[in-house]
């Protein structure tokens, strides 16, 4: 899963701090190159090796989307292998209440989360009482959020009936057994 909530949830996993190492990299030899093509800096490299850089740099930078996840694994910590662990959190949705008219582009979400504690970083070590909340509208992951209140966009949602669904996951994103979750619903207005 690609998306980029996905890749801002997993907090600095192993293939998201190489990423950034090379990207890094890749901005320092880009610089280093362009300052050279351009005469402000780094007298004693040749100019043709400057353009060389400036490939290299951009090689870099496309290689650092690729590399890590071939090297290192999906970005997502394997979920523990064995049975899923039981929570003991229970998740109920406080707005919107079920049948809320819904104007604009933006939907308010607060959750209420009892017995459980939301973490920031994911991890393959998993305790009933901590994880993250994952919030679906009509089937599709809108958020992975650390709090329980939240901002949806509904921009490309057409008018009519919604469903949202949030559930209380383990550290690891994967579901805990049973599931946690609550559902509402919500009508969006026309225009």
């Amino acid at each position: 899963m690609p998306r980029p909530l996905a890749l801002l949830a997993h907090a600095g996993a192993a293939d998201e701090s190489l990423a950034m190492a090379m990207v890094v990299a890749s901005l320092w030899i880009a610089w280093v190159g362009w300052s050279r093509l351009r005469g402000t800096g780094f007298p004693r490299i040749p100019r043709w090796s400057a353009a060389a850089l400036l490939g290299s740099a951009a090689a870099l930078l496309v290689a650092s989307a690729i590399v890590p996840r071939a090297v290192l694994g999906p970005s997502t910590p394997s979920p523990a292998a064995g049975p899923r662990p039981s929570s003991t959190a229970t998740l109920r949705v406080v707005e919107p209440a079920p049948g809320t008219l819904v104007r604009g582009d933006r939907l308010r979400v607060v959750l209420a989360l009892e017995g459980g504690r939301i973490v920031e970083s994911a991890s393959t070590e998993l305790r009933p009482d901590t994880g993250h909340v994952h919030v679906v509208v009509d089937g599709r992951m809108v958020s992975m959020t650390y709090g329980t209140l939240q901002i949806v966009d509904l921009s490309g949602l057409t008018p009519g009936r919604h469903e949202l669904e949030a559930e209380f996951v383990a550290a690891d994103h994967a579901p805990f057994a049973p599931r946690v979750l609550a559902r509402t619903w919500f009508r969006l207005e026309e225009g």
